[in-house]
């Protein structure tokens, strides 16, 4: 266990929370006795921080003047900057004080949450106590088991072997500090006065601006412009309607090549026609003639190809924070801020591994003792025949050699996985927390499983010089679906979402995987039995197939969809795009706004401030008055601050000082000439006039005194 010498030198363990403390202490196996904000053996003593302790000062901390917001003390940027203990927290800060200093501890465990956060509370203390002359190590861990536990503090290494993420650490919050200062209040004092008078408010109206909250205004506030500013556009897809051994087949059309249509401008895209009169042209020319809504026809069509193949569909990546977050918006209607404290539970319940992470693989050290984790979860009742049934049949043999595992993809901590234990923990879940739970188990278990394997037929009919497609697909086997039914959903339309959970999509594909037609009339796959397939398969190339009817089939476009809360966590997380596709979210990683620990948070700020509205039933966000309006401010005067690839070039910055590729003083040099050059900026220019013009463009979609979209 933790070297404890025979000098009568004692080992201390700082935790973040009381409840890490006491798991600290059951590992550790010494007789603990309670006192005051502490714990204490012969051997060793235990304390913990309650989150943060100690904070940056205000800048009238620095000089009384700087109480006043002034354009003369702007742009403010410490030398050194100031630091103090959060006055709520001071009974605790002196405890912990108090025994990082005695002088019969010789070695400091650092048992502080494993990332940048968790570094930064600890850094902070020791730098406010003024600890000087220890042995300090560092407890890296990724759950709350005892083996866990106790690894971690026989691997722990010298805490200097995480300055460079502590660096990272300081000058996130250094970042953080000055921009929301200096930015927040040069543009409250160039135009809080003029939100003021055209909000008629009773005082001037603060501007909080921040590096990555600002970031996510405006992509709320974009999207909602994009909705507004869009204009339904109609198209006219003609079908075919044909049989095949005695089965009614529908057949599209396509404008592929060798039609007199291909590449024309009367297309809206190559299966559909800007105007109906162009489609009722093309059914002329097949020969087709009205009769009530469908033109009837006698032609027959010609089988050019009928191509048969083999699709395999492997179980998704595990789950990262963001991920989760996202799936359990879509499921339960939650929101980050909550599912992110249902994961901090699971987490500290044993149950699952640390849930701040960015990353939805496993590392080859993790995969080589996985059935560990896989043989604890025979004894969760939803899911332990899986889980006997992968250990029994060795399912998790060579699962390093999968794209389940990948060391390069991980920087702090692995995927969220379960433990497979704590399961003496289950009974204090709440209803919510239990079906968390379910979805990292069975998202886990199902990589040990084979990929669903469909047989697919695609058939091109022939007509004249124009062709007309249909494809057909049968589930062969359902493979790792099969350990995807969620005890938690009632009823088959609850069911239906499970389809959708291994890549987290909107409604439309709900719709798609149950082989229905979708808005924007992308071509479907129908589903079939095995024998029809078969009698498809047997088809030879240029059998005849009589049509008898031709269809106008009118669609109209989808304005772009507003982000939810699971959907802008995602958005976030990949620099301001939606990518859903999984591979490519895995590819551009790390280069997101914010963290997997603070996007939640972001969120919350943002509702908090009323610059977004959430509508908690459906978990969508919408702009506010406010926060349309501020938008605006910040779009003219530091559109910068608007970009998600700039806000995400920072975080990859921090990441390069964590990795110790970036010096802190090359970052805070960059730091401090952003912030100078931006706020000098908004003092010397004046954008009144073009701002009232755009108040007055956003003021016509809010409902009078509520600042909400109508």
């Amino acid at each position: 266990m933790a070297d404890t010498n025979t000098t009568a030198k004692k080992a201390l363990f700082i935790a973040e929370k009381p409840s890490v403390a006491r798991e600290f202490a059951k590992a550790l196996k010494y007789n603990m006795r309670n006192c005051d904000g502490y714990m204490e053996s012969n051997e060793a003593v235990i304390t913990w921080c309650v989150g943060h302790l100690v904070t940056m000062s205000y800048p009238e901390v620095y000089k009384e003047e700087l109480k006043r917001w002034s354009f003369q003390t702007l742009p403010f940027i410490p030398e050194n900057y100031l630091y103090e203990v959060i006055p709520s927290s001071a009974k605790q800060f002196q405890i912990v004080s108090g025994l990082l200093n005695r002088t019969d501890i010789g070695t400091i465990y650092v048992c502080t949450d494993s990332g940048r956060e968790g570094e930064y509370i600890y850094r902070l203390v020791e730098q406010q106590a003024k600890v000087t002359g220890k042995v300090r190590k560092r407890v890296w861990i990724d759950s709350q088991t005892e083996e866990e536990i106790q690894r971690g503090i026989r691997e722990a290494k010298d805490l200097s072997e995480y300055d460079d993420l502590s660096n990272a650490a300081y000058l996130r919050a250094q970042e953080d500090y000055l921009m929301g200062i200096n930015f927040s209040r040069v543009l409250t004092l160039k135009y809080g006065s003029t939100l003021q008078n055209y909000l008629k408010a009773e005082k001037r109206t603060v501007i909080a601006v921040g590096r990555v909250m600002t970031c996510v205004l405006g992509m709320v506030v974009l999207r909602e412009r994009e909705i507004r500013s869009f204009t339904k556009t109609p198209f006219y897809r003609v079908t075919g309607d044909f049989e095949i051994g005695g089965r009614p087949v529908n057949g599209e059309w396509k404008a592929v090549e060798g039609s007199k249509y291909f590449e024309s401008p009367l297309l809206y895209k190559e299966n559909g026609f800007k105007e109906r009169k162009d489609a009722e042209h093309l059914i002329s020319e097949l020969g087709g003639s009205p009769d009530g809504e469908i033109f009837k026809t006698e032609k027959e069509g010609e089988l050019i190809k009928a191509e048969k193949k083999t699709e395999k569909k492997n179980a998704p990546l595990l789950y990262n924070l963001a991920e989760l977050q996202n799936i359990c918006s879509k499921f339960f209607k939650i929101s980050p801020d909550e599912t992110l404290k249902i994961a901090q539970e699971l987490y500290e319940k044993k149950l699952t591994t640390y849930p701040r992470t960015d990353a939805r693989v496993l590392s080859t050290a993790v995969a080589k003792v996985i059935h560990q984790n896989i043989k604890g979860l025979c004894n969760y009742s939803p899911c332990g025949m899986f889980a006997q049934e992968v250990l029994q049949k060795q399912m998790f043999k060579g699962l390093e050699k999968t794209r389940y595992v990948n060391d390069k993809q991980i920087t702090d901590h692995y995927a969220i996985i379960p433990t497979g234990q704590g399961f003496q923990n289950m009974g204090g879940l709440s209803h919510t927390s239990a079906k968390v739970y379910e979805l990292i188990v069975r998202r886990f278990l199902a990589i040990f499983y084979p990929p669903q394997v469909f047989q697919k037929m695609s058939l091109t009919i022939g007509m004249d010089t124009e062709h007309f497609f249909t494809g057909f697909k049968v589930l062969q086997d359902e493979g790792w679906q099969k350990v995807m039914k969620y005890s938690f959903f009632k009823d088959r339309s609850e069911k239906k979402a499970d389809t959708t959970e291994n890549t987290a999509k909107d409604d439309a594909e709900n719709k798609e995987n149950a082989g229905e037609e979708n808005k924007d009339g992308e071509e479907q796959e129908l589903a079939c039995d095995p024998e029809f397939l078969q009698k498809l398969a047997s088809l030879k190339k240029g059998t005849k197939l009589p049509f008898s009817a031709l269809q106008i089939k009118e669609g109209e476009t989808s304005p772009p969809k507003r982000y939810n809360s699971g959907s802008l966590i995602l958005a976030m997380e990949n620099a301001g795009q939606l990518i859903e596709d999984e591979e490519m979210r895995a590819m551009i990683k790390g280069s997101g706004i914010g963290t997997s620990a603070t996007r939640a948070g972001i969120l919350e700020k943002l509702v908090r401030n009323q610059y977004l509205a959430l509508n908690k039933k459906t978990q969508i966000f919408t702009p506010t008055q406010i926060g349309e309006m501020i938008f605006d401010v910040v779009r003219y005067s530091i559109g910068s601050m608007l970009n998600p690839k700039l806000t995400a070039s920072w975080e990859m910055g921090l990441s390069g000082v964590a990795g110790g590729s970036i010096s802190k003083e090359e970052y805070t040099k960059k730091l401090n000439a952003f912030v100078t050059k931006h706020t000098e900026d908004v003092k010397e220019r004046n954008y009144t006039g073009e701002l009232r013009r755009c108040f007055d463009y956003a003021a016509a979609f809010y409902t009078t005194g509520k600042g909400k979209a109508s």
